[in-house]
């Protein structure tokens, strides 16, 4: 630190002294912010406690009596070791309670799912646990320094033979860092650390006390840059009710609920009213207006409120006084590793204890048995005494391991008379023989250190992992696409003539519904095209012919277009999507020639082709004034394609003829088991090719079938046994187990009304599903009971085609036996050929594939052109209700 004086205003006398800080800046602040990172804020990877932990464990072991203690009384003794006041010391002991690991609790602790804090630490009581007391002390291999005021010792590290710092977790915030450590699962540690010590490779995830679903795909180790995506466990309880069963990590039953009253309030989802039912479990009831999709509301809640949170893991920790970043699976290593040592040191002072008791019980019985103790009679001098006893063994110790000392000879003549008279010479040599057997199986366990540790991890294992199975559900997440799923609360209006729409324009033309973070495409007469976020008033063109919300990445809307190529161009035809564009940028549609203008237009969310009828201007020998043309026939191309010549002479107008039905393929949907969604994308299981009016047929174990329209978004029941394309006149066969009547029936029918969930089987609470198949002809086995003093009953096959007809899906069902069963399973179906289904929009389709911006590849025009135009008059558009234009 340098110092400067400088003299100002002598004149007047008075004096003011300037002091340069840059030295301070350099020392000062630098042992400040070593100061917290090492002593407050980040742990160690000896033993994974940070400084403030490391002294409460130290002092609950001083206090331990196997009673509880007040947490008052254990911070107050816990202040001879920390140099900081008491609440910081109270609520680090709470953290490490509420972690139910080391600290064996009583009282009110808090509650990590509603976030309520604990009471007062003179209300409350702990004691250390009995994994504590297993694993983290033992004083022989302790390390030991002066607390901060050399009154007292504390320990550098405790000896810590478990990876507490990955069970536990560890967060903090120093100068310049920070750490944020992620807790795992206690038996995955150690089945990780079994594996390590067998040199196999290993993989470890974090695991919540929370629960919840996660995707670790980009944990990144729980290095610098990883992420991990937590979700809330929810469920739809009935149709208008969702309940959420399990929270994100780092959020509370408050703090969730909080996030998801201000998306309401945005208008991000639409819900009725939230219930908070959350005690020992977490039950938050949300209601839902009628009318509103369960699924639809799931995927809006991870996508605007709390349900879903992204976690950053930084692995930071002590090591050698100076910060280290690592990720957890080296952590892992360095853990186990120094475990070993940890018990190699144990074993080695349990072998020079053992030994220095087998060398004293072998010196004790040779004083004994030799009378030795008589040659000291006459010794008159403490020196006389010690050599004479040391003369009298040397014949004898032979086979000791080491050389007698004058400490060995003092403790033998504090051998009392009594001992030396009870003295008994086989129970001596059965000590000595224990001790030997002792030392040996100590230096087997030394010999093979490694599986002596696995032992040792095994055993903790057995003795306390019960009831810590894996809480948080590991799972991979599609991204959920916030324009799809967030409630439209909001009307968008046009006013076509001017060119304006936006939500503000409440007396114009209302479009349909939208939310402020959609887009909307809109379509103009000159042939131009724009798509613009959603604003209450943005300019978009002139003579709208059509707007909508745009939908990104959507190959199934085929938009149908007849336009003029400028003022007296011919006319053209063309398909196209529109899968992406930049936003605000005006393209167009037609060859950018000025004068073009839209003859019809029409936008087709499943790729529709309609017939329509050209007519043409009388204008000199034009012979052909009227004929029709269908899109079906035109490919679908780019939106910069030019198109197919429809006519080079002027049309008068162009009619809509007839309602056209999908060119598109029907969509192969398949199900991604991993994440419990169904996709395009070929991820999983292909479930099958669906139409517009295809439905999935979804049967679950607790006898629920139902019929859904297959959408992306939908979620689905953990025990759904079934699920597949619905053929509507395939029954559905199944054998179940009635509670209340106590006898199994078999039954067969059909989906009586599409969407609504039916139940198949009795609600008694003993009624059970057995067997369920959707094949034509199924068959079962039945496998009986043995009855005591009967011959076992052959097994049963049953043809269920055979056995019952077709009955309503409410219906009992026919008895199968009155025999008692063992067991009921499915056999091999008999042949079958199933009718075949025909779709009206099977004769002729295009590939969805197809749709894409090549405006190289075309078709022969199929209309033939009659005689040359220029006609060109105006005409005026109308619009109907399905985004049809056609001219008068």
């Amino acid at each position: 630190m340098s110092e400067e004086h400088e003299a100002l205003n002598e004149d007047s006398g008075n004096q003011e002294t300037i002091t340069k800080v840059t030295g301070m800046y350099k020392e000062w602040f630098l042992d400040y912010a070593s100061y917290v990172i090492l002593e407050r804020a980040v742990p160690a990877v000896e033993d994974g406690f940070k400084p403030v932990q490391r002294r409460i464990m130290h002092s609950m072991k001083d206090l331990d009596d196997g009673r509880y203690n007040k947490v008052a009384n254990i911070v107050g003794h816990t202040m001879q070791y920390h140099p900081h006041g008491d609440a910081s010391i109270a609520d680090a002991m709470v953290q490490i309670g509420q972690k139910d690991l080391l600290i064996d609790t009583q009282g009110n602790w808090g509650n990590i799912l509603t976030g309520d804090r604990a009471a007062a630490s003179r209300y409350i009581e702990a004691r250390l646990s009995k994994f504590a007391l297993d694993v983290v002390y033992n004083p022989k291999i302790t390390e030991w320094q002066a607390s901060y005021d050399g009154r007292r010792k504390e320990p550098i590290n405790l000896p810590v033979m478990f990876p507490l710092l990955l069970a536990q977790g560890g967060e903090g915030i120093a100068v310049g860092l920070s750490t944020k450590i992620l807790p795992h699962n206690f038996i995955e540690l150690i089945e990780a650390s079994i594996k390590h010590l067998k040199g196999k490779r290993f993989t470890i995830l974090p695991d919540f006390p929370t629960a919840g679903i996660a995707d670790f795909t980009n944990y990144n180790d729980g290095m610098r840059g990883g992420r991990v995506r937590v979700r809330a466990k929810i469920a739809q309880h009935d149709k208008n009710t969702l309940a959420i069963t399990e929270i994100p990590f780092a959020t509370t039953t408050s703090s969730l609920i909080d996030s998801i009253l201000k998306a309401n309030d945005k208008g991000k989802i639409k819900i009725k009213k939230i219930e908070d039912n959350t005690a020992a479990e977490v039950e938050i009831l949300i209601h839902l207006p009628s009318g509103l999709s369960p699924d639809k509301t799931i995927d809006a809640l991870y996508a605007f409120t709390n349900c879903e949170t992204s976690i950053s893991p930084l692995g930071c920790v002590i090591e050698d006084n100076k910060p280290f970043f690592v990720g957890v699976t080296e952590m892992l290593r360095r853990s186990t590793d120094n475990t070993v040592q940890l018990l190699k040191s144990e074993l080695e002072i349990k072998l020079g204890e053992f030994q220095e008791q087998w060398h004293f019980a072998s010196l004790e019985r040779i004083f004994i048995e030799n009378r030795i103790y008589r040659d000291i009679e006459e010794e008159e001098t403490w020196d006389g005494v010690i050599n004479a006893i040391d003369k009298g063994l040397q014949p004898h110790i032979k086979h000791l391991k080491r050389a007698i000392t004058v400490e060995d000879i003092t403790r033998l003549t504090e051998i009392r008379i009594k001992r030396i008279s009870k003295f008994d010479i086989d129970k001596a040599q059965q000590k000595i023989d224990a001790l030997e057997d002792q030392i040996a199986e100590v230096k087997h366990h030394l010999a093979h250190l490694i599986d002596y540790a696995i032992a040792y991890f095994e055993r903790l294992k057995k003795d306390y992992g019960e009831g810590k199975e894996r809480k948080t559900e590991i799972r991979i997440f599609e991204d959920v696409d916030a324009t799809k799923v967030v409630i439209r609360n909001t009307k968008l209006y046009v006013n076509r003539e001017e060119g304006f729409v936006g939500t503000s324009l409440k007396r114009d033309e209302y479009v349909c519904d939208c939310s402020d973070i959609d887009d909307i495409i809109v379509f103009t007469k000159e042939g131009k095209m724009m798509v613009s976020k959603v604003d209450s008033k943005t300019f978009v063109g002139k003579n709208i012919i059509h707007v909508a919300v745009f939908k990104k990445k959507d190959k199934r809307t085929i938009y149908n277009m007849i336009y003029r190529d400028g003022k007296k161009g011919p006319s053209y035809v063309k398909r196209f999507a529109v899968t992406s564009m930049t936003r605000d940028r005006e393209y167009d549609l037609a060859n950018g020639n000025k004068g073009s203008m839209v003859w019809y237009f029409s936008a087709n969310p499943n790729g529709e082709a309609e017939v329509v009828s050209i007519m043409l201007r009388q204008v000199g020998s034009i012979k052909k004034l009227k004929w029709d043309l269908d899109f079906s026939d035109i490919l679908i191309k780019g939106r910069s394609s030019k198109g197919n010549r429809v006519t080079k002479h002027a049309i008068k107008r162009v009619e809509l003829k007839e309602k056209g039905v999908s060119t598109l393929k029907p969509r192969k949907i398949w199900f991604d088991d991993a994440v419990q969604r169904l996709n395009v994308d070929d991820r999983g299981e292909l479930i099958g090719e669906f139409r517009g009016e295809d439905r999935l047929l979804i049967i679950t174990q607790s006898g629920m079938a139902k019929t859904i329209i297959p959408e992306l978004t939908t979620h689905f029941d953990s025990d759904m046994i079934v699920m597949e394309k619905w053929v509507p006149k395939k029954p559905i066969s199944a054998i179940y187990y009635d509670g209340e009547k106590e006898r199994y029936y078999v039954k067969r029918f059909l989906i009586e009304q599409e969407g609504k969930e039916e139940y198949f089987i009795s609600d008694h609470a003993d009624s059970q599903l057995e067997i369920v198949s959707t094949d034509w002809r199924p068959m079962a086995e039945v496998e009986f009971k043995k009855e005591r003093g009967k011959e076992r009953k052959d097994n049963m096959e049953v043809n269920l085609e055979e056995f019952i007809s077709v009955k309503g899906i409410n219906a009992l069902g026919n008895q199968l036996t009155k025999e008692k069963i063992n067991q009921v399973s499915l056999l091999a179906s008999l042949p079958y050929e199933a009718p075949e289904e025909i779709h009206a929009d099977e004769l002729e389709v295009v590939d969805e594939e197809t749709v894409n911006n090549d405006p190289k590849k075309s078709t022969t025009e199929k209309t033939p052109s009659p005689e040359d135009s220029n006609n060109n008059d105006d005409e005026d558009l109308d619009v109907d209700n399905k985004g049809q234009v056609t001219l008068f």
